[in-house]
């Protein structure tokens, strides 16, 4: 009888499962012994690290997109109808055209969405870069942009964690090539007491800011904005003017995760070394749906994505699992417009970010390139 393997989500953690799968299963697809199906929500695979450069015009809409069937192995099923039912107890997948999708192995990477809409007043008073609505709108904001004050404001949990930083330190390349950093005053906010989650990136992040001139407040828990004032409020009573509000919302996981009541605020509950869903033996989390704590990025997904296309792989044709995930993170982090460096940790490894170069700086931009053989999982 065929194994059916269901990927739910057709982001870059479900399309390289996908594309993973075929490449070390080819024989047992061949011989009707499996088959694997995707359940999407969209047709474009959309590369979201690359919103960051759309409010500054580093990159163009298009390069954003492809086909998502163009970018899933022909021998992976793929269904864009949006599930909206996921029930563990009984293996099975429903989806919003009312159609029953059974399986015998799961694979969830749902991913996260944004939510600002929970904070009064952030959809009319702030601007942000994480869809591309948002990036469109943040671009034109820019574009009349004539000097102020400019806050950038981060909110708890968020997906790519570096990112805000990364706007930050863009902004104030931005300003400068402009000629506007004389009327300009930058302030990042942060939700506790250090200007990143991970202490290491927060004393290298501390130190920039200083050398930059670029203001702080933590412990800043936004509580409310008003966009006809332009204030921002905190829960710890601070109001910030400005006059341009750039905000990271706070993100959920995917709403079918919390109508299938598979975990609080969307996010699994995920075993942080195998990445089964707790209580299960055949239901894999990735990404950003997983509640594991660490850093909820794309190279995050990835480094959880092959090691599940391992256990999976191993499982089928061996009835074993094969390795663990040891909590493997490489991020790029843009420190402007010419210059970037990186940080590489683990579960035991803390990160360690290096002097900003020009030629990480490159090394990312050519990554931006290579995301399509990426996901394809070609790289």
């Amino acid at each position: 009888m065929t194994k059916k393997i269901v990927i739910v989500g057709g982001g870059l953690a479900g399309t390289i499962i996908a594309n993973g799968l075929c490449r070390q299963l080819g024989s047992e697809l061949r011989a009707n012994e499996i088959s694997i199906a995707v359940i999407g929500n969209t047709e474009q695979h959309m590369y979201q690290p690359g919103l960051l450069y759309i409010p500054f015009g580093k990159m163009r809409e298009k390069d954003l997109f492809r086909d998502q069937r163009s970018v899933l192995d022909r021998r992976v099923a793929f269904h864009l109808d949006p599930a909206t039912k996921i029930d563990v107890s009984n293996n099975s997948v429903a989806t919003e055209s009312g159609k029953t999708f059974d399986y015998d192995y799961l694979v969830i990477a749902t991913g996260s969405r944004l939510r600002p809409d929970t904070v009064p007043g952030m959809s009319e008073g702030a601007h942000w870069f994480y869809d591309l609505d948002g990036a469109r709108k943040l671009r034109e904001a820019l574009e009349n942009f004539d000097g102020g004050k400019i806050i950038v404001n981060v909110n708890a949990p968020h997906k790519c964690p570096v990112a805000p930083l990364e706007v930050t330190f863009m902004l104030r390349d931005y300003i400068q090539e402009r000629g506007l950093a004389d009327k300009t005053e930058i302030t990042y906010t942060y939700p506790i007491g250090r200007l990143h989650s991970l202490e290491p990136v927060a004393h290298w992040s501390d130190a920039e800011f200083t050398k930059s001139g670029i203001k702080s407040e933590v412990f800043f828990n936004t509580k409310s904005i008003d966009a006809e004032k332009k204030i921002i409020s905190s829960e710890e009573e601070s109001d910030l003017a400005y006059d341009l509000l750039i905000t990271i919302p706070p993100h959920q996981g995917a709403q079918v995760i919390t109508d299938s009541d598979l975990g609080a605020g969307g996010w699994v509950p995920t075993n942080r070394e195998s990445l089964l869903r707790e209580g299960t033996n055949n239901v894999f989390v990735c990404g950003d749906t997983t509640n594991i704590p660490i850093s909820k990025a794309g190279s995050t997904a990835h480094f959880e994505a092959d090691t599940i296309i391992d256990n999976l792989s191993s499982l089928v044709s061996e009835g074993r699992m094969a390795r663990k995930y040891d909590g493997k993170v490489f991020c790029f982090i843009e420190t402007g417009s010419h210059n970037g460096t990186y940080i590489a940790f683990n579960y035991t490894n803390p990160p360690n970010p290096g002097p900003p170069s020009q030629m990480v700086h490159w090394f990312k931009l050519a990554y931006n390139r290579l995301y399509w053989l990426s996901v394809r999982g070609l790289l």
